[in-house]
């Protein structure tokens, strides 16, 4: 499965359509996704890679509360990919069109939220992706909760703000043009963020040192955003001169995956597509991961460094996880629901 914003854009319409086609397309990804041993999505295995390995780069007093609670990171890294399908307002959360704004969008683009919809309007902001400005949100979240000793606040945010920095530096999650849809090259997204991690991930070396303190969060979420845009030109470029030279039969295979026969990339045009990026996607995992520690740490420094280890103990009731259940099944009938409306 792509983890591609346009099926939130449609999903998330005011009449709540959905293209049958693509809800089938989901569902049944989103179900593939949960097997063991599956792991071609960024959305669910990279964004439970990315959590698991920032907790490593925690100093001591922090690694403590985090590493006990590590599984739980872990799993729930994903949780904005599961709300952005059936939660109104989650979908804009994962992206930015910088390209909508102008060759100098880093500078265009008031760096936050007040100032830039007074410039631009929240209307226009959110239909082009809202990422950088949450990413500051959630951090200002996530220094309260520890301010708060919140145990379960602090674990919640730290699991979804990790989802969000994992996506700000993904190159096609900056652009409209994110699934190649405007210049023939649908699937990329697919290309560079699936089939990439899946077949490469295991040779890449995603250990880093500890984590450091950030001085200025807001320019630092924006410069990660906008290294990543830049990346973006070559995702196509090299695609596009890739695929002029394959043939068409070559440049897909079919390959059985749970009992299902999925067409999908070939093996040899990844491989050349891989070659080509020289490691794209392998430092653009690296970012994810140095943000998002970076970003903890720095959170818990704001907070006066308060000690982890008094609520380190607490653990998720059994309230708190039929609460959470509860939450999950929601999100699926949403989805179910919408499935029905668009098949009357």
């Amino acid at each position: 499965m792509e983890t591609d914003r346009h099926f939130g854009k449609i999903f998330l319409k005011k009449n709540h359509f959905f293209l049958k086609k693509e809800l089938i397309f989901f569902l049944l990804a989103f179900f593939l996704g949960q097997q063991k041993g599956f792991s071609s999505t960024w959305g669910f295995w990279a964004h439970k890679r990315i959590n698991r390995l920032a907790v490593y780069r925690l100093p001591v007093d922090m690694q403590y509360f985090y590493k006990k609670h590590i599984d739980y990171l872990t799993e729930n890294a994903v949780n904005p990919d599961r709300r952005r399908y059936a939660v109104v307002g989650e979908a804009e959360r994962h992206f930015i069109d910088l390209d909508v704004y102008g060759d100098s969008a880093l500078q265009k683009l008031p760096h936050y939220w007040p100032a830039a919809v007074k410039k631009i309007g929240e209307d226009s902001l959110r239909k082009h992706g809202i990422v950088p400005w949450y990413v500051q949100t959630a951090a200002f979240q996530l220094t309260e909760a520890f301010k708060d000793r919140d145990p379960k606040r602090i674990l919640r945010i730290s699991a979804d703000l990790g989802h969000y920095v994992a996506d700000s530096n993904v190159p096609l999650h900056t652009t409209r043009n994110y699934n190649g849809q405007l210049t023939k090259q649908e699937g990329i997204h697919g290309l560079w963020e699936s089939r990439l991690p899946e077949l490469y991930a295991k040779d890449y070396d995603l250990w880093l040192g500890e984590a450091k303190y950030i001085e200025n969060l807001t320019d630092q979420i924006w410069f990660s955003v906008n290294r990543a845009h830049l990346a973006s030109d070559s995702v196509f470029l090299f695609e596009k001169e890739l695929t002029e030279s394959f043939e068409t039969d070559k440049k897909f295979s079919y390959e059985l995956r749970n009992n299902l026969l999925v067409r999908t990339y070939s093996e040899e045009f990844s491989k050349q597509y891989h070659l080509k990026l020289k490691g794209q996607v392998e430092m653009q995992m690296k970012n994810s991961i140095e943000m998002v520690s970076d970003l903890w740490f720095t959170c818990w420094i704001n907070a006066g460094q308060p000690d982890l280890k008094e609520i380190s103990n607490f653990s998720f009731d059994d309230k708190d996880k039929k609460t959470e259940a509860a939450e999950q099944q929601s999100w699926w009938r949403r989805l179910l629901n919408i499935r029905s409306e668009s098949d009357q």
